[in-house]
């Protein structure tokens, strides 16, 4: 199971991993980088939580397992870093600028999308079929019916974080540091990146690097995204 040993803590409910978020929320100081990927990960998981009591996915047990799988992910690097292991390479970006000044709001939130979206969302497609034993293809369209709120909180993110259009001009360092990435894109790669693991599931030394390689890669990028910026 790739990296799933590594992951002390399970979830049994989408309202224990709202709790958990919440908890952070309260005990986090706003301007936090880690705080500010959490509310939007927060708000994220609430719409997943009033989908799923509203009958808006056709398999809730598989969309539950996805969601919980995914929020683990995350949850587990917070853990991590508190308790002074280190988290995953992509989340540590996060956490060792979390508290810098030169680094805007936008950018704390995106990075942390980054690291879910980029390599925790992968791992979690394969931790859910093993936890169902099922295959990748029985959970697409709950995956994109998820992605499809996550491109949708992206937009929002954007517009709350955004500056206004008096400072958002062309030549803003901002808008050359995060207009290339792409949340479509990086859904995208997540999907084959969790068909191919799954695919090497018998082959876990080879499927152990391809994760540790999509780790670094993610890392990397959100490094680039975390660039502290002048005002």
């Amino acid at each position: 199971m790739v990296q799933s040993a590594r992951l002390t803590r399970r979830l049994d409910t989408v309202d224990e991993a709202v709790d958990r978020m919440r908890a952070l929320a309260a005990a986090l100081p706003e301007r936090d980088g880690v705080a500010v990927f959490n509310r939007v990960y927060l708000a994220v998981t609430e719409a997943v939580g009033h989908r799923l009591a509203a009958g808006r996915f056709a398999d809730p047990r598989a969309a539950t397992t996805l969601d919980l799988r995914f929020a683990e992910r995350y949850l587990h690097a917070v853990d991590a870093a508190a308790e002074g292991r280190r988290p995953p390479a992509c989340w540590r970006p996060l956490f060792q600028f979390r508290r810098h000044p030169g680094v805007r709001p936008l950018q704390f939130a995106l990075a942390g999308v980054n690291a879910h979206i980029g390599h925790d969302l992968a791992l979690a497609v394969v931790d859910a079929c093993r936890t169902l034993a099922c295959e990748p293809a029985e959970l697409e369209g709950d995956f994109e019916r998820v992605g499809d709120l996550l491109t949708t909180l992206e937009e929002r993110v954007r517009e709350d974080l955004m500056p206004g259009p008096d400072l958002l001009q062309v030549a803003d360092p901002i808008t050359h540091l995060l207009g290339a990435w792409s949340l479509e894109r990086a859904r995208d790669a997540a999907w084959s990146a969790a068909r191919a693991l799954w695919a090497l599931r018998r082959l876990p030394d080879v499927a152990e690097e391809f994760a540790q390689r999509l780790d670094a890669a993610v890392g990397f990028a959100g490094r680039m995204m975390l660039t502290p910026l002048p005002d």
